[in-house]
């Protein structure tokens, strides 16, 4: 005898000699089930009927599009995206109610036919015919479900949606025939499962599960009878019948519904009657979907998750394959975002600066050594109204940032320190400095070309009384632009382009640096914030950079774990070289350089200030031992010069990188690493000058990072900030500024502490203002005082500590 199946019905050959038979209607079986009669000549016409067995014999059944979860570091919910919003769950936690109801309104004989119920298709085409339109349909749930894995594999594909539903005869016998295969490998229960998991119920909700959150805000498993009854009814039309939208007409469709099930005796007539005299109930949860939902300010990381996702190859080897990935959802993400560090920066942004500010805000912070994005915030919040933006200003272009990102000021002369160190330059080095030069007439670039300065282009400092010698430490506590701009004729540009690309700093359109004296010293090309952070945490890591990931790890629906990018870690630099950057730039958040308003307390630190032309973009870039972070503040446009601006509330006459970014660096970090580890720099010893002033001069005024390019030619364009030579608020005594604990003997100034028992009197000014030497004495015996500054035979004392 022929083998039955479990689910009820034919065999798969039975089902095959059937549908063969009844093929002598014309058609009319198969293209008729949803139509009239009269129909089915036009649709045999226009569809391709091919011969049943050259139909392959295997449905594909793509996993179902679901919400995809991202969680923080901690495993905290950051938000959840969707192109389709789906929780697929087992019949098992879906309520009988509404396993019931679905089957009393679309396929009530489900359990008693095979895939193809003929009795209804027969049943159908006379209803039809007589009533001279679609008075009833004939599909089982089983052949709805092949349809709708038709549909779900065409996505969001209008094209590929049109065809997947076209009402040919063609299409209606590959639907029949993969119902016959589904029937035989799953059974009836896994087909209602996959059905119910599967269909759109309108509001954007795929699936039982989602309907009952969207509409009720409860389980699947706790939906009641009236509730099961108006979501089995949503099926049919979930536009016409939709309960927000139009009340009674759902009802209406519950209530046919309830008396289908009735008639079917899946529930008594009483219990029909009253659950038709209930009012619909709705306890409705809009949609939640895309990252403008994520918590603590974390819509920009975010969305840097979904756009690193989809450019990487790691996760599909084209874009189209990633695309599908990631659209089919279901995964959770876990991720590398810091909830402390996040909560951290996104406040101290906010303190800071206000969202509606002329300007505009963004924080970076990156793990030293693994190359986790820790953090990511900025002032203007994800979004679409005024204020807002989909711009993440913390990355490239290629992950959703600005066009070319901003000009990063003298926050890039670390690099050509580091350069110069690497080759071979020590770190006391000493160049003359002047207040103006014109740059040097050409410099050794790169593949044995030269850059001509054939415009005569001049740079200048700040103020007129920076005037060298300097050395190397003091040059990069007051962002001397001279000197790097001597330094890098010294060594060359391409060592700057070598060291700058083995630390992934790259222009924020992602091009190479130009190979130009102006973006390799004074930072006149745009760069991201996160490029920054990263670059930075090289000097933190030793001298070993490590690209930026932020994604730890992801599981599929099935519980699949997919492999992730890892950070590549190479080495940039020598450790001694970034011991000695870390040296150099500890002093710039010391007193004496230009950011002393930033340094952190308690902790080693190092970073530099940077200010650009026309003081269109002010930086701060920092770092500890364990944590490296970037704040960028000026205009996203380059409109607005930041002199006589307010900000966060505050009036700025003119805005540096000392001033607005560094206070939000200090506030940012201070957060973040609080009740962590506070590790110690590896540091070296600088050997210190005897004096770096001559008698006469006016005082190390310690500039606003002035950065100048003056050559009109367009290609290295300035990073200039209009200076004064006085300093608000700052008044110098006649006689300089009294001095702390002078050093012993041995020639220290009396400005610069010193490591002996001598008693030099002086106290250095803000920016270290240099005494006469404190005597004679050696270490021990005490030597005598120095005075600090400004007394007409020393250098002034003026505070040196502005960018």
């Amino acid at each position: 005898m022929p083998k039955k199946r479990s689910g009820g019905g034919l065999t798969g050959t039975q089902q095959a000699a059937k549908f063969l038979g009844v093929s002598v209607l014309a058609g009319a079986v198969l293209a008729g089930i949803a139509m009239p009669a009269a129909g089915v000549l036009g649709l045999a016409a226009k569809g391709t009927v091919k011969g049943f067995d050259e139909i392959p014999a295997n449905l594909k059944r793509p996993p179902l599009s679901q919400r995809t979860t991202i969680l923080d570091a901690d495993g905290e919910l950051i938000a959840s995206v969707y192109s389709r919003d789906r929780t697929v769950v087992p019949l098992k936690d879906i309520s009988p109610y509404m396993q019931k109801a679905i089957i009393a309104i679309e396929d009530s004989r489900f359990y008693e036919h095979g895939a193809i119920d003929l009795k209804g298709v027969l049943r159908a085409l006379n209803k039809n015919a007589t009533s001279g339109g679609v008075a009833e349909g004939a599909s089982t749930l089983t052949q709805q479900y092949v349809k709708n894995v038709f549909v779900e594999e065409a996505g969001d594909d209008p094209a590929k949606v049109a065809e997947a539903t076209q009402q040919t005869l063609g299409r209606k016998i590959q639907e029949l025939k993969y119902a016959i295969q589904i029937e035989e490998e799953l059974g009836k229960k896994k087909i209602l499962e996959n059905y119910l998991n599967i269909t759109f119920f309108g509001q954007q909700a795929y699936g039982i599960e989602a309907a009952s959150q969207r509409y009720f805000t409860k389980s699947a498993k706790d939906l009641k009878l009236g509730e099961a009854a108006m979501l089995a009814g949503l099926v049919q039309s979930p536009s016409r019948y939709d309960p927000v939208n139009d009340s009674e007409e759902a009802k209406k469709r519950r209530n046919l519904v309830l008396q289908r099930m009735a008639d079917v005796g899946d529930i008594t007539q009483a219990e029909a009657d009253k659950a038709k005299a209930a009012d619909i109930k709705l306890k409705v949860s809009r949609p939640r979907n895309g990252c403008i939902t994520a918590v603590n300010g974390a819509a920009f990381f975010c969305d840097y998750v979904q756009k690193s996702f989809l450019s990487d190859p790691v996760f599909g080897k084209t874009k189209e394959e990633r695309a599908k990935i990631w659209n089919r959802g279901g995964l959770t993400i876990k991720t590398t975002l810091d909830p402390q560090a996040q909560k951290s920066a996104q406040e101290a942004i906010e303190e800071k600066v206000d969202q509606d500010d002329s300007v505009a805000s963004a924080v970076s912070m990156v793990e030293p050594g693994t190359g986790k994005v820790m953090a990511m915030a900025q002032s203007r919040p994800y979004g679409f109204n005024k204020n807002e933006t989909q711009i993440n200003y913390s990355v490239d272009q290629e992950y959703g940032g600005s066009a070319f990102g901003f000009p990063v000021g003298s926050t890039f002369k670390p690099f050509v320190a580091a350069a110069a160190i690497e080759e071979g330059k020590p770190a006391s080095q000493e160049y003359p400095s002047p207040y103006s030069m014109l740059y040097p007439a050409s410099i050794p670039a790169c593949d044995g070309k030269m850059w001509v300065n054939d415009q005569a282009a001049r740079l200048q400092n700040e103020n007129t009384s920076e005037k060298g010698p300097y050395r190397l430490q003091k040059a990069m506590e007051l962002s001397v632009n001279t000197y790097f701009i001597e330094m890098i004729d010294d060594i060359g540009l391409c060592p700057v382009v070598e060291l700058a690309d083995k630390m992934g700093v790259i222009q924020g359109n992602g091009d190479k640096l130009p190979v130009a004296p102006a973006p390799l010293t004074l930072g006149s090309t745009g760069m991201s914030p996160l490029t920054m952070a990263s670059a930075y945490a090289t000097f933190a890591n030793r001298g070993t950079y490590c690209t930026p990931i932020a994604i730890s790890s992801i599981r599929t629906a099935e519980g699949e774990s997919l492999r992730v990018p890892k950070s590549t870690c190479d080495r940039a630099m020598t450790e001694r070289t970034a011991d000695t950057i870390n040296t150099l730039l500890g002093g710039v958040v010391s007193d004496n350089g230009t950011g002393s308003k930033a340094g952190l307390s308690g902790r080693d630190n190092a970073g530099k200030t940077g200010t650009t032309d026309g003081r269109k973009n002010a930086w701060f870039v920092g770092y500890t031992p364990n944590l490296s972070g970037a704040v960028w503040v000026g205009s996203p446009t380059q409109q607005v010069e930041m002199f006589g601006v307010t900000i966060g509330g505050q009036y700025y006459p003119k805005v540096f990188g000392g001033e607005v970014p560094g206070p939000i660096w200090n506030l940012a970090m201070t957060g973040a690493l609080e009740g962590r580890e506070a590790p110690n720099f590896t540091t070296v010893t600088i050997p210190q000058p005897e004096s770096t002033t001559r008698p006469g001069e006016d005082g190390d005024t310690g500039g606003f990072d002035r950065d100048i390019d003056e050559d009109g030619d367009g290609d290295g364009d300035t990073d200039a900030k209009p200076g004064d030579t006085e300093i608000p608020g700052i008044t110098v005594p006649e006689n300089g500024i009294e001095g702390t604990d002078g050093g012993s003997g041995d020639n220290t100034s009396g400005g610069d502490p010193g490591t002996g028992a001598g008693p030099g009197t002086g106290v250095q000014g803000p920016d270290g203002g240099e005494g006469t030497p404190g005597g004679d004495g050696n270490p021990g015996t005490g030597g005598s005082a120095g005075v600090g500054g400004g007394d007409g035979e020393n250098e002034g004392g003026r505070n040196g500590g502005w960018d």
